[in-house]
């Protein structure tokens, strides 16, 4: 089970814009052709911003959303994707933070200013399954946002009134972290408050 959906009205950045539900060229094109909703002009030599398609995908869980620049945009006009290769996991699927709004960030590398024109297909998504290791221990169990947020370390902070509070607080906390990587660390604010990283 897998597939597209637009995002929630609340969760969508142009919302007066036409969004194309992605679809295959041909019965065996691997890549789901993804369109800007919008014009960018990207300048040579530069990149443009964060363009969300207002689009969300669902997957199974064993599975992942791989985009990629479509070959007419790569090899015919000079651009590539700013980190390669974007990868959409299945729980980024209605984050909390932007609905598993998919955004695509170009670069241009040309000497020449280029503009995309909205509805123009510039990604596409492919759905693979992917492999875990055998000893597979991953960080936390759900993804607490959108873009850039698994592997976050949690802040929690907390008002104490000794140094023993303190210490007592930053053991506790280092007991429950002993299993992830970096363990915990405290940093000191104004009003005797203090922040535990874990």
């Amino acid at each position: 089970m897998r597939g597209f959906e637009l995002v929630s009205d609340k969760h969508r950045k142009y919302p007066d814009c036409k969004i194309n539900i992605p679809q295959r060229g041909t019965l065996r094109s691997a890549g789901y052709d993804i369109c800007t909703p919008v014009d960018i002009l990207i300048p040579a030599r530069g990149q443009s911003g964060v363009i969300f398609t207002d689009i969300k995908a669902y997957m199974g869980p064993d599975e992942v959303l791989t985009t990629h620049v479509r070959s007419s945009i790569g090899m015919k006009r000079g651009f590539v994707l700013a980190n390669v290769t974007g990868i959409i996991d299945s729980d980024y699927y209605s984050n909390p933070d932007n609905d598993g709004n998919i955004g695509f960030m170009l670069r241009n590398l040309t000497d020449e200013d280029v503009i995309i024109k909205a509805g123009e297909r510039v990604i596409q998504g492919i759905f693979i399954k992917y492999l875990v290791s055998d000893d597979d221990q991953p960080k936390s169990e759900e993804r607490l946002g959108g873009v850039g947020s698994t592997g976050k370390n949690r802040l929690k902070s907390f008002k104490v009134t000794s140094i023993n509070a303190i210490i007592s607080l930053y053991a506790y906390e280092r007991n429950k972290s002993l299993k992830t990587k970096g363990g915990p660390g405290l940093k000191f604010g104004p009003s005797k408050k203090a922040t535990v990283f874990i």
